[in-house]
This record gives structure tokens, sequence and C-alpha cells, in this order.
């Protein structure tokens, strides 16, 4: 079984990256991704995205990073995927899933999902883009409306000379909305010879379980349960090893939020304020302390002042406090 750290736009950047990996228990990352429009993109544009590709295309853990790409000039995506590869990005990850209006009016994300063929015409061009040892894999959702075009997108994708499929159990139409629909993966997966990771709504260890045995897929992506549960892949490979698995508790998941809070001093305030709320949104999900936090610091708006509750009674601690 191997676990992956799902791409999460505006939400999980290099730092979180490299705290939930640090954590332990995940294969392999895939960055946010890096939008492609005409042209071939300038080495800072990767590295911001990517700031791994400075350190040999891992986190500090020693984690690989796959860069992923979105855009819809086949041309256009393989040069910059070549150019991802000159950098050093170790895996090339192409994005067909964002459900994003905004992604999509400008043709990108699950958008494609309409035309096959041209997700196809992608996936084949950036293959031949870069060197055979470097991978090329890419992320879908069961479709756009439906799922009518699910399985020719698969194969296709395949026949085109991906490596691996990442495929999110819904389509583009249903969102984020519960449930994921993990059997419908479990309909294609026996038709395909390359590895298919299952993902969408893989909360807990239990909903992990569920969705290799819905989907016939050994290998799960996690995203926002990752996000609620710091180290939820640790406690996947738990169960899965039949070994008893004891959660992080919250004196041990606070000061990981005040380290990334330390990460946001270059951002302006309101928008540093903004990415230390979204991560408790999620933790409040998993703990009850969170939840309680999250409710004092909701209408904060300086990272100081956020920072302050946290390390500070009641809702925080100080050194001196016991866990």
């Amino acid at each position: 079984m191997r676990l992956i750290l799902a791409p999460m736009e505006g939400v999980l950047d290099h730092t979180l990256r490299d705290i939930l990996t640090r954590i332990g228990g995940y294969e392999r990352c895939v960055t946010e991704f890096v939008r492609v429009i005409d042209r071939p993109l300038p080495p800072r544009v990767f590295h911001r995205a990517c700031p791994e590709l400075l350190t040999g295309g891992a986190t500090p853990a020693g984690t690989p990073v796959f860069l992923q790409l979105l855009g819809g000039d086949p041309a256009v995506m393989a040069a910059n995927a070549h150019v991802a590869q000159q950098l050093g990005a170790p895996g090339i990850d192409l994005n067909f899933g964002c459900p994003s209006k905004t992604v999509n009016r400008s043709d990108g994300g699950s958008a494609l999902l309409r035309e096959p063929e041209r997700v196809c015409a992608i996936v084949s061009a950036v293959r031949a883009a870069v060197d055979p040892q470097v991978p090329v894999t890419a992320k879908i959702r069961l479709g756009f409306h439906d799922s009518s075009l699910f399985e020719d997108i698969a194969l296709g994708i395949q026949q085109a000379g991906a490596d691996e499929l990442c495929i999110h159990a819904r389509t583009r139409q249903q969102g984020y909305q519960p449930p994921a629909y993990w059997s419908e993966i479990g309909k294609v997966k026996p038709k395909l010879r390359i590895p298919v990771i299952a993902n969408g709504d893989i909360w807990s260890p239990a909903a992990a379980l569920q969705a290799q045995a819905d989907s016939g897929c050994t290998d799960l992506m996690l995203g926002r349960g990752a996000l609620a549960f710091p180290d939820l892949a640790l406690a996947i490979k738990a169960q899965q090893g039949g070994a008893a698995y004891q959660p992080m508790p919250w004196h041990e998941i606070l000061p990981l939020v005040i380290r990334y809070a330390d990460t946001l001093t270059g951002h302006a305030p309101k928008y540093a304020a903004s990415f230390i709320k979204q991560w408790f949104t999620y933790l409040r999900r998993q703990y009850p302390e969170a939840e309680s936090l999250f409710q004092h610091i909701k209408r904060l708006k300086l990272p100081a002042e956020i920072k302050g509750a946290m390390i500070f009674p009641p809702y925080g601690f100080t050194q001196d406090s016991p866990p």
C-alpha cells in the first residue's frame, strides 16, 4: 500500500507538506497546480510552487514531490513538463480534476473531462516530452456532469502513456458533497494495467479500508483527511498491519500549527490569518480543542493575535503548562 499526500490548491503548500511528511506515512506528495496557458514558464514559477526542487525534489523528510501542471494545450503542457523535469521534478502530475469554476472557465481542470481526446493528447504530449524514467501521472474525477465518459477517459489516459492514474470518486458536478463513490472506481480498475489510486472522503482508517474494498485499489491519496487528522497516514498503516494506534494528542498537534503560523510572516496579515484559520477548519473535525480555539480566533485579524491565543491559556499553553 502506498499513501500519497494530495494536491490542494491554496491549502497544502510546501510548509504543510514538510509538517505532514515529517509526521510520516507518505510515499509521495503532489504540489498545488502550476497554471499553464500559452508559453513555457520561467523557473521561478516552478520554484514558487515547489521549493523542494531546490533540495532534490523531496521534502526535508525525504518524501518525493511530484510537480502538478494544469492547462489545456498539449504542446504548451509538454513544454512546461520538460522545464519542470530539467529543474529536477521527480515526476509530473497532470490535473484533470480541479472542480473550481474559475479554473474550469479558463480551460483547465475537470472541464477537460468533457473532451477525452484532448485529455489523452495532453498525456501523450507530456509523456513524449520528459525522460522515460520520469513518471507521468494524471488525476481525474469520475466525469464532469456524469460518469458516462469515465471508462473511456481512464483507458485513454493509460493508452496515452501515463504511469499511474489517481481518481477522485465524484464528478465535477458533485463537488465535495458526500458520499464519495469509490465503487465506481472499482468498475473500471480491473480494465486498467497501470496503478490506480483512489481519492475522496478518506477521513479515517475505517474509511481507508472501505475505499480500498469498494474501489479495488491498494493505494490511496489523502487530502482533507490529512489536514483534519495529521497522522492519518500512520494510523491507516497501523490498521493495515494489525497494530494498535493512538492518534497524536492535541498537545502535540498545536505546536505544529504554531510552527505553520511562524512560516507565514511573508504574507499580508489578512492572508496569513486566513491560512491559519483554514487549517483549524479541518482540525476541528478531529479535535474538540481545535473547535474551542477556532471559536476564539475566528474573528481575530492579526496573525500575532492568533498566535497569542494558541500559546497562552485558556485555549493555548505556555512552555510550563503540562500537556
